[in-house]
């Protein structure tokens, strides 16, 4: 087994490096193809997905099995395998598909490393605007190389909250966001994982969705921590490959407790 993290919990340079490339080639594909003719095909669950979307995912893939073969993969659009090693690469080529159609700049390339199911790697990558979150486990946050940091927003009535949809939510779970969006200072609709990347910059307070697939959360964590805040579960649980898809992400500790708190 190939580890990528020595006995001391520190992550190798060559992983960094290796994450940075697979960023940079995916970049690459997906400039082509950004607000340019292409084929939209719909999967079993009717979403949409694109040439875009599986020739970045089959370009970073390449890269994880010629630097690390016995690595697992779990990827949206070309599948998993070697599900068993203790180190798992779980990427989205392109999270926000509807807004890549659309021609909107909000749409991120995900690619997350995890270590026994905890993800200690995260990158969210904006192509077209070229904005690139790194998040290692225990290392600040950055964007674009410099510091990243949340905004010292302690109260629900003085945050500006977010969500990918509000189509994702239950009725029940509809209900508690209307409440929150109702308290809170201002509420925006939309951005998928680019909304975390702003909450890991200071711009947005708050973000909670839910239905969200691994490819959706695992790199977020690293980054939305390294940066200041908080990520969970809407039960307070740590996300792991395993988590349930709803996910809740704060600023500060104590605003996360009380968005917590709105959404029980």
């Amino acid at each position: 087994m190939q580890a990528a993290i020595d006995g001391k919990g520190t992550l190798d340079e060559r992983v960094t490096a290796l994450a940075h490339h697979m960023a940079d080639r995916a970049a690459d594909i997906l400039r082509c193809y950004f607000r340019a003719p292409v084929m939209i095909d719909r999967k079993d669950d009717a979403s949409p997905v694109t040439r875009a979307d599986r020739e970045a995912e089959a370009a970073m893939r390449a890269l994880i099995e010629a630097n690390y073969p016995d690595h697992g993969i779990v990827g949206e659009e070309l599948g998993n395998v070697r599900e068993s090693s203790p180190y798992q690469w779980v990427l989205d080529p392109v999270d926000g598909t509807r807004g890549f159609i659309g021609g909107y700049p909000l749409f991120t390339t995900l690619i997350a490393l995890l270590h026994n199911n905890v993800p200690i790697l995260g990158i969210i990558n904006q192509p077209i605007m070229q904005e690139r979150w790194v998040g290692i486990a225990g290392i600040p946050s950055t964007r674009n190389f410099k510091y990243s940091s949340t905004r010292n927003c302690q109260k629900i009535d003085d945050a500006v909250i977010a969500t990918t949809s509000t189509d994702y939510f239950t009725s029940a779970q509809a209900g508690k966001f209307a409440a929150m969006r109702k308290q809170a200072a201002n509420a925006i609709l939309g951005g998928d994982a680019y909304a975390y990347a702003m909450l890991s910059s200071g711009y947005i307070d708050v973000v909670v969705d839910a239905g969200l697939k691994p490819y959706d959360f695992c790199a977020l964590k690293p980054v939305v921590e390294g940066a200041g805040g908080v990520i969970t579960d809407w039960a307070g649980k740590p996300l792991t490959l395993s988590s349930d898809g709803c996910v809740v992400a704060a600023a500060t500790a104590d605003l996360h407790q009380e968005a917590l708190s709105l959404l029980k």
